[in-house]
């Protein structure tokens, strides 16, 4: 679809976004791979008047972080971990380039929601939940963190697609462990 067409279809459904406070989210796999696109539909978004948002790793390239929040009211920016060992283990990408856009975010004013996926025997150390929560402090962009539970929802796709799904023994992590993360995060 071209952007034209996207925006013409945000359109129809004006009176619901505007009763319901919402606005047009941005997500993907992420949207900072295709960041012209991206750039061009909320920038339209955004001409329109709609309330916009991106979900995203923060894994951009080149000057995609900057052209895409020009046009963002409100990130929401996966930090998998701190710790830039477990960071890369369960992305494959080293952290600076998240944290860089959570850098930039505060430079432009866009506010943040950090989400953080608590993944039971790899993203549960305390140690690590606290250094988040201190590196954190200074964003006073950052609105939210949320803890979101891990859960196997899309086991399947790995299975469809042939691949070893590496954490088929992991189980959701358990009330307390959430509470626990959410104590520390909530700081």
């Amino acid at each position: 679809m071209t952007v034209d067409e996207i925006v013409k279809d945000i359109k129809k459904y004006r009176s619901y976004i505007k009763f319901s406070g919402g606005g047009v989210t941005i997500t993907g796999g992420d949207p900072l791979i295709q960041f012209e696109f991206t750039e061009a539909l909320l920038a339209q978004c955004k001409s329109e008047g709609f309330h916009t948002a991106v979900d995203t790793s923060g894994y951009g390239l080149g000057n995609a972080v900057e052209k895409v929040l020009a046009h963002t009211d409100l990130m929401l920016l996966d930090i998998k971990s701190i710790n830039p060992a477990t960071y890369k283990q369960v992305t494959g990408m080293p952290i600076e380039r998240t944290l860089e856009t959570l850098r930039i975010s505060h430079e432009m004013g866009v506010s943040v929601w950090v989400r953080f996926v608590l993944v039971p025997g790899l993203t549960d150390n305390e140690s690590d939940m606290y250094r988040l929560a201190e590196y954190l402090k200074p964003y006073d962009n950052v609105k939210r963190v949320e803890v979101i539970p891990f859960h196997k929802i899309g086991e399947y796709k790995w299975r469809d697609l042939k691949l070893e799904y590496e954490l088929g023994d992991t189980s959701a992590p358990t009330h307390e462990a959430m509470n626990i993360a959410r104590r520390i995060l909530a700081r």
